[in-house]
């Protein structure tokens, strides 16, 4: 079954509501800089969106980051990573080798990650947030959970597009559309808005996302009156960010995280809206 969306919903998943400006981990103490990781991790980032695993009742949160949401692409057939602190997860992975994986999309052995990991998009991350997820992880029970290897159809395709330099606290501090701008790129919202296409236009749109539930077409979030989000109001886009709930109170289809972004504080959802308000708009 086909749909058009205009936002997505994503299954319920157990997550932490902690306050904190993005980029704001350089001079925490350890329990700080873990609680801003779990902020990250379980809101604006949405790791757990792919990397825990799925029941016949939603998310296996008693193996909460271990891996398990597979990808059957055409491409290739990839089963998202362990994030765990067992030796079949993350926990013979040193820091630098996590950040550089978070970062550039290599394991320690070289060999590249799937590019339905947005890499490209964590590249903004400041390193004191790339410090927290890190801190964060160390501390998820261990699951043991050995997943599949990937497998390619020829070579592997490449990462997505959209590689930034880190952008720094005092840049989002000084500027509420820079925050927004920073965690709508950690939220990798354009890995789902908007085609791969060349020239495709920023947040226009328009990819197919087979899954679970059928296959649905990504809406558009520029600001466009007609067809994105220039007639909506702050509270109607923070509230389909949020609950899944469209303009028009409809129910929206899977698979955007929006269990996650519940959590959000309401000044990094403010954010967000006001960098989405400055999208050019697109049909």
């Amino acid at each position: 079954m086909r749909k058009t969306i205009t936002w997505a919903a994503a299954g319920a998943a157990m997550m932490c509501a902690v306050a904190g400006g993005a980029g704001a981990a350089e001079s925490l103490s350890q329990p700080e800089l873990v609680k801003r990781g779990d902020y990250l991790v379980n809101t604006v980032m949405a790791c757990g969106n792919c990397h825990t695993p799925m029941g016949p009742q939603g998310p296996d949160m008693s193996r909460f980051l271990a891996g398990g949401f597979h990808f059957d692409t055409p491409g290739f057939k990839v089963t998202a990573s362990n994030l765990t602190s067992h030796s079949t997860g993350l926990g013979d992975w040193s820091d630098e080798e996590i950040k550089t994986a978070i970062r550039t999309g290599h394991r320690p052995d070289g060999s590249a990650l799937a590019p339905v990991m947005p890499t490209s998009y964590y590249k903004i991350l400041t390193p004191g947030d790339l410090d927290a997820v890190v801190a964060y992880l160390r501390t998820v029970p261990p699951v043991d959970n050995k997943v599949p290897d990937p497998v390619y159809d020829g070579a592997a395709p490449p990462a997505f597009p959209g590689a930034e330099t880190p952008l720094m606290e005092d840049a989002q501090a000084a500027d509420p559309v820079e925050k927004g701008r920073y965690l709508v790129t950690i939220a990798h919202c354009m890995e789902c808005h908007m085609t791969r296409e060349p020239g495709a236009p920023l947040g226009g749109g328009g990819l197919e996302i087979p899954g679970p539930w059928g296959v649905v077409v990504s809406a558009n979030i520029t600001s466009d009156p007609e067809h994105g989000l220039g007639n909506w109001s702050d509270e109607e886009i923070v509230r389909a960010i949020t609950t899944g709930i469209s303009r028009d109170g409809k129910e929206l289809s899977p698979p955007m995280g929006y269990p996650y972004y519940a959590h959000m504080t309401p000044e990094d959802l403010a954010a967000m809206v006001a960098y989405l308000r400055t999208i050019p708009p697109a049909p």
